[in-house]
């Protein structure tokens, strides 16, 4: 394969908005006084905030388009360990993540999937699928694990197959890991229930998030620049309504990531790279985009940082509030801050909005200092 050395800024800022947005909508200043856009949908839907994990692995696939153009022998055992100690890194990143900041005391609750590391498992296995076989392949495979899942839902589920309950994802998880180390957010009359949004059948779906964005890599790489945002429209508008279109027999469901919310926020992502193209590579209107670039620089390392800041506010740092009682700190700062000065709702965005500057400014003082941490 001839190395590829067309840039897309687009790409950058891509990254940088999933990034940006992904660290506004996890960290409100409390949950109780979110705006519903910003929230996820309770089960089938899709709401803003449900797009953007599908559209951060579109970008991981459009970028392995890029970067793996160097391995022209395809998958081999240089290759092969390389993709294996990203899978592995990132993997072992989110792990402890998770474990932080009990991770020396009990490991009997600890919680082993989760954001990173999904991404690490549907970039692994993309990548060892592009680097295996030709674009041909690639679509047949990517719609062999879209039917594939279906198949096992529909008829491995029970009465109710695409339910909280009665979904197979629930019953593989608690088999393979076990109730007690999958995310307990979910609710069923009124009681937690184990059931992980990042588990790890639905894990092989989001293998096809990132194909999908390698094969719009593809498609771009041998389109004429100025024909890929209309060639981007209209992909994506199809898949759109391909995706709306399947929902109706397999319902758009993030926690269980189902096949056709793959189609439907594919569809969505290629529009959005199409639009951004079109602004950024081709008009060149870029004075807006540094925002986004110093995030998409860095996006793995400033998503783990964020994400130990958050559970270090959360349950490590204490301060005692005026009634005498030791309270998280950032449910102090959210009550002595943001409350007073913007209100219930308002201030909770505001403080989801302080984080994202903060953790642009650490962002910015690396990309001026050329440090990019390769995740």
């Amino acid at each position: 394969m001839k190395a590829i050395t067309t840039r897309y800024l687009a790409l950058d800022v891509f990254r940088g908005m999933t990034i940006a947005f992904m660290i506004l909508v996890n960290t409100p200043g409390s949950w109780q006084y979110v705006y519903a856009p910003l929230l996820h949908a309770e089960w089938h839907g899709c709401t803003p905030t449900d797009l953007v994990f599908p559209f951060f692995l579109f970008v991981v696939g459009v970028s392995m388009f890029f970067s793996f153009s160097k391995y022209s022998d395809g998958l081999n055992k240089d290759s092969l360990v390389k993709v294996l100690r990203r899978t592995l890194l990132i993997f072992l990143i989110g792990l402890f993540i998770n474990s932080f900041p009990q991770w020396m005391t009990d490991y009997s609750q600890l919680r082993i999937m989760g954001v990173l590391q999904r991404i690490a498992v549907a970039y692994g296995l993309a990548a060892i699928i592009v680097l295996s076989f030709s674009r041909k392949w690639i679509i047949i495979s990517t719609g062999i694990i879209l039917f594939l899942y279906w198949a096992l839902l529909y008829l491995f589920g029970g009465n109710d197959p695409y339910s909280l309950t009665g979904n197979l994802v629930l019953r593989v998880d608690q088999f393979i890991l076990g109730a007690d180390h999958l995310y307990k957010g979910f609710r069923y009359n009124g009681e937690p229930i184990a059931f992980d949004p990042e588990g790890l059948l639905s894990s092989l779906p989001a293998v096809a998030s990132v194909l999908a964005g390698y094969l719009v890599g593809l498609l771009i790489k041998k389109a004429e620049k100025n024909k890929v945002p209309l060639l981007l429209l209209g992909l994506g508008a199809i898949f759109t309504v391909v995706g709306l279109i399947w929902g109706l027999v397999f319902p758009i469901n993030k926690p269980l990531w189902t096949s056709s919310y793959v189609v439907y926020t594919s569809g969505l992502a290629a529009i959005l790279f199409g639009v951004l193209i079109y602004l950024i590579d081709i008009k060149s209107y870029k004075s807006w985009t540094s925002f986004f670039v110093v995030f998409g620089m860095n996006p793995l390392f400033i998503f783990a940082l964020s994400g130990i800041w958050a559970r270090s506010m959360w349950m490590l740092f204490r301060i005692e509030n005026s009634e005498g009682n030791m309270i998280s700190a950032s449910g102090w700062l959210f009550q002595h801050v943001f409350l007073p000065l913007a209100g219930n709702l308002n201030g909770s965005l505001l403080y989801a909005i302080t984080h994202v500057v903060f953790f642009w400014l650490i962002g910015y003082v690396l990309y001026k200092r050329k440090i990019f941490i390769k995740v």
